[in-house]
């Protein structure tokens, strides 16, 4: 059996044209319209190529028409579409689910970066590489240097319009979708020789600064049919003034309150951590430094697993980088590559990555949910962090406070959790 088949096969969509939810409250009824997506890719109409796995038949739909209002919450109205229906200015085949999510997802994160040149890097809906930049070829990099291995097939979104220096940067790795408000001269021409390469225009990405505080209907569906409708996370710490340094009043009257304050660089590297983590999933715990991601790690049952995860993931990922550069190869085929000479290669590698512990003194700690005991921060105060954002709120609070007093580390709470499933 021809199992790679089942990637280049389109699904047969019998999903309908149209779609309508309406939500029903006494005599008001209040109706979203949506409406079936599809591009035409070598002469072929279609929609989804499939859903989340080959086999799984799938439709996208944009909203086309209602103004639903649930108490004090209004939903973002119609005309405003981003992800849902991208201009695909290249696409070797029709995208499939996995596409859009993850696009989507990147610019979940970018709406809350617009002040500045910015590359989010997404795989299986979770970023990888985030990164800042005084030019987008620098966020580019930084992004891409942020998590070498899990960037290759991932999709690239970018804030700014995308310019041939950085296109010609993307073109030299394998990535499945790039995203941009729009392209330079010369662009396409680079991406034209990735035919499978989706480059997706998305207009309204110069407006996402305008997405920030708007709600959408965020639903999800059980296995026997039912739906949980909730409105859509929106991170309330924007800005570092929103930040709260950590203090709490235990029952027996006796107050607790964190030593050290935050410097500036460190309120600017926790206001986008935590604009970062509203796009990871949970339980999720991130290292950051100088607008960048060091280590993320997503998905976990336990928050001291998760803190520990993704510190060894930054020990790899510099391990990696470091062998990148010096090498031209992943450090995990040195020994492949070079034999002998490649086991001291590695020993040379591990060596300096450990003596820079992955590159975490002086990073932030992000973590989306407090830290239910203090060994959760000591994961990241050992090796050396510097101030950590949580949202507090643990009977334990006034334990991680103490901790991160004896270590010197500042901590701010946010009050708001951050959870993302």
């Amino acid at each position: 059996m021809d199992y790679k088949t089942a990637y280049k096969t389109i699904m047969d969509d019998h999903f309908t044209d149209k779609m309508e939810i309406s939500f029903i409250g006494g005599d008001k009824r209040q109706t979203l319209e949506y409406e079936k997506v599809s591009w035409v890719i070598d002469g072929e109409k279609k929609g989804l190529r499939y859903g989340e796995n080959p086999g799984q038949e799938a439709a996208v739909y944009k909203l086309v028409n209602g103004n639903l209002v649930l108490g004090d919450v209004e939903m973002l109205r119609p005309g405003n579409t981003l992800a849902s229906e991208p201009e695909l200015l290249q696409s070797g085949k029709h995208p499939g689910k996995t596409n859009l999510t993850d696009a989507d997802n990147a610019l979940n994160i970018l709406r809350y970066l617009v002040d500045k040149p910015c590359a989010v890097i997404v795989k299986h809906n979770n970023p990888c590489g985030v990164a800042l930049g005084e030019s987008l070829q620098e966020a580019y990099y930084k992004a891409n240097k942020a998590d070498r291995l899990a960037a290759f097939g991932g999709c690239i979104a970018v804030n700014r319009e995308l310019d041939l220096d950085t296109a010609n940067m993307i073109a030299e790795n394998y990535a499945e979708v790039v995203v941009a408000p729009e392209f330079s001269e010369g662009v396409m021409d680079v991406f034209a020789a990735k035919k499978n390469l989706r480059v997706m225009r998305i207009r309204n990405m110069a407006r996402l600064g305008e997405f920030v505080a708007r709600r959408v209907v965020d639903f999800k569906s059980l296995v026997d049919g039912g739906i949980v409708a909730q409105w859509s996370f929106v991170p309330e710490a924007r800005t570092a003034d929103k930040l709260v340094p950590a203090e709490v009043t235990r029952k027996d009257g006796s107050v607790h309150r964190i030593k050290r304050l935050p410097t500036e660089a460190e309120y600017r590297d926790l206001v986008f951590g935590w604009l970062v983590e509203a796009g990871v999933t949970s339980n999720s715990v991130l290292y950051v430094k100088d607008g960048v991601t060091v280590g993320i790690g997503t998905g976990e049952q336990d928050r001291v697993g998760v803190a520990e995860i993704a510190r060894d993931k930054a020990y790899r990922k510099l391990a990696d980088w470091i062998s990148w550069e010096k090498h031209g190869e992943p450090y995990n085929d040195l020994a492949m590559k070079f034999g002998a000479e490649g086991m001291k290669f590695k020993a040379a590698i591990d060596e300096e990555v450990s003596a820079r512990k992955g590159g975490l003194p002086g990073c932030s700690m992000v973590s989306d949910a407090f830290f239910p005991f203090r060994d959760g921060a000591e994961v990241g105060i050992r090796e050396g962090i510097s101030a950590i954002v949580q949202p507090g709120g643990s009977i334990k609070d006034w334990d991680v406070i103490d901790c991160c007093n004896d270590a010197g580390v500042a901590m701010v709470f946010t009050g708001q959790r951050s959870f993302r499933h």
